[in-house]
């Protein structure tokens, strides 16, 4: 699947959708995007994604992080790449979270954020393996 390129000076939320698209061509699953602007000082958006064994965590972190450099954007901080059960991208105002399921139940972070909205993002993905076409404005 060809993924389109975004602009670098693109808003946090749109990286955020980028990093779920791209986590989605993937097959990572459960993707959450939660909007942290005004409850965390740290970054504006938390991606969390799940994969289903250590090495599909690391393909899925892996990607990320190779499709974004090609971008032209690159992650200030990439931890966990080696273990595989909880990977950490950060991209300063987006930090994806790439957990092994058991791991994401364990942490729950979703939870612990549980006062910070969610921004729509459809997980789901058709026959063809396409997901949501990356490029239209947000709101």
């Amino acid at each position: 699947m060809s993924c389109e390129r975004i602009d670098l000076n693109t808003k946090a939320q749109d990286l955020a959708i980028r990093i779920a698209e791209i986590a989605l061509s993937k097959k990572g699953f459960k993707i959450k995007i939660l909007d942290l602007q005004g409850i965390s000082s740290v970054t504006d958006y938390f991606v969390i994604i799940s994969g289903d064994a250590t090495m599909h965590v690391n393909a899925i972190g892996s990607f990320i992080s190779d499709e974004l450099s090609r971008e032209g954007v690159q992650a200030t901080v990439k931890e966990g790449m080696q273990e595989g059960r909880w990977i950490l991208l950060d991209y300063f105002d987006v930090v994806a979270h790439i957990f092994l399921e058991p791991v994401r139940e364990f942490y729950s972070l979703e939870k612990l954020w549980g006062d910070a909205p969610e921004v729509p993002f459809d997980d789901s993905s058709e026959e063809d393996g396409q997901g949501l076409q990356f490029g239209e404005a947000s709101g």
